[in-house]
């Protein structure tokens, strides 16, 4: 397998269907690496076996393994602060062991890192929840570490302060961010562009993704998703301050939309779109 360039272009995709045909529909579009993400229905036994024979045979490269988990809602900020990650106590153990499974079925397939929306962090150490999940998130770096295994933290969901705060208080050294620029926006939590500087140090991953500020005025109602290079992002600045921080990983295209023929057009504009940026 040829080794990856700096901001080599990939997908961000998810793992439930067969590998072969879906790593095919991917490399039709022009890429040969990404990250996959993991349902949380998706089965784990055999999986990684079937994922990694599949990887050598179509010379496709994944760089992370998401992990989602059953009974999340994106419907408005409230269901996220209700349903999303690591927050939500009643579901805090299970996901727990599910993020471990994730760890390992990563490490089985090949996989060198392992990602997750943990959900909204607390403001401070004065906050239980906040405590419990810092903790939980030790744990879960301490797992992955046992796998040589990086975890990285989607953005999105608070300001880029509060989570570099909470990062150096975890205090792991295989710990790090996948910086998603669009749901800086569809959160309405900061400009991605000076989130991006905040942030750089711990950036391990990135999703190049787009989408819309929330409408003015509609309570807890969040941004709209849109095709790369269509919403407010500003790709060329993103891709421009990537540069500029030196960071080196692939530009993951990210497009979550109901209908798979438009998902596979968006994506293949998407890669289309970065060629030109990218240089």
């Amino acid at each position: 397998m040829q080794p990856l360039r700096d901001l080599e272009i990939g997908v961000m995709f998810w793992g439930g269907r067969d590998p072969v045909e879906t790593l095919r529909e991917l490399k039709a579009l022009g890429v040969r690496c990404g990250q996959i993400g993991i349902p949380g229905d998706m089965p784990l036994a055999g999986a990684a076996a079937k994922w990694k024979s599949a990887l050598a045979a179509e010379e496709f490269t994944v760089v992370t393994a998401f992990c989602a988990y059953n009974g999340e809602s994106y419907a408005d900020i409230p269901t996220v602060q209700k349903t999303v990650g690591f927050i939500p106590l009643v579901t805090r153990a299970s996901r727990e062991q599910r993020t471990y499974d994730v760890s390992d079925f990563a490490r089985d397939a090949g996989i060198p890192s392992i990602a997750t929306h943990i959900g909204f962090v607390p403001e401070g150490p004065s906050d239980g929840d906040y405590l419990a999940v810092r903790e939980m998130v030790r744990r879960v770096c301490d797992h992955a570490g046992k796998n040589k295994q990086t975890f990285a933290l989607e953005t999105g969901q608070e300001k880029a302060e509060t989570l570099l705060c909470f990062l150096i208080d975890v205090n792991r050294f295989n710990l790090g961010i996948n910086f998603d620029p669009a749901n800086m926006i569809l959160y309405g939590t900061g400009d991605p562009i000076a989130a991006l500087d905040t942030l750089s140090q711990h950036v391990i991953s990135v999703h190049c993704k787009d989408g819309n500020w929330p409408p003015k005025g509609v309570a807890g109602a969040l941004g709209e998703e849109q095709p790369l290079g269509q919403g407010a992002v500003g790709m060329e600045r993103f891709i421009a301050k990537l540069k500029s921080i030196r960071f080196k990983g692939l530009l993951n295209i990210e497009r979550e939309v109901s209908d798979p023929a438009q998902r596979l057009r968006d994506i293949g504009m998407g890669v289309k779109l970065l060629e030109k940026l990218r240089g």
